[in-house]
């Protein structure tokens, strides 16, 4: 256990997001996500059980979003739904991105296959225990400044 950490963040997690540049992607996905498929051998982290939100709350914990970035944050978009639609869980992710100090126009909603090539590029991928269809989401790391 660490002071301040929080408690869902794996040893093997804080590892990986420690390693990552500013401009890198961590995918975190749902429990139906094809994580090892599309992993290419980068990092797959399971966190069984944990929704989407929560784990998303963790990692946003410990790694600043890129301010530089016109979108630093990204979600998987329901097909066949209008581009505004928006799950609970999907909501749930744009609303840590408000608390982070960003405006809710800075997530982006992805076509489902527009997602996937964005998760080949991402450094990292935690797999959730997200049931909800469509619980995925993407953060790209910012600076970290003393």
């Amino acid at each position: 256990m660490l002071k301040g950490i929080d408690p869902i963040l794996t040893p093997e997690l804080l590892m990986h997001l420690s390693a990552m540049g500013h401009g890198e992607w961590v995918a975190v996905v749902d429990a139906n996500f094809t994580a090892d498929f599309l992993s290419h051998g980068k990092p797959v982290v399971r966190l069984p059980g944990l929704s989407l939100e929560r784990v998303c709350q963790a990692v946003l914990s410990v790694i600043p979003l890129a301010v530089d970035e016109a979108h630093p944050a990204a979600f998987m978009q329901v097909c066949h739904q209008p581009d505004t639609h928006r799950t609970p869980a999907q909501q749930a992710v744009v609303n840590l991105v408000v608390a982070e100090g960003f405006a809710p126009e800075r997530v982006l909603g992805l076509e489902r296959y527009a997602f996937y090539d964005k998760v080949k590029a991402a450094s990292l991928i935690v797999q959730s225990g997200e049931t909800t269809a469509y619980g995925n989401a993407m953060f790209s790391k910012g600076v970290i400044l003393n």
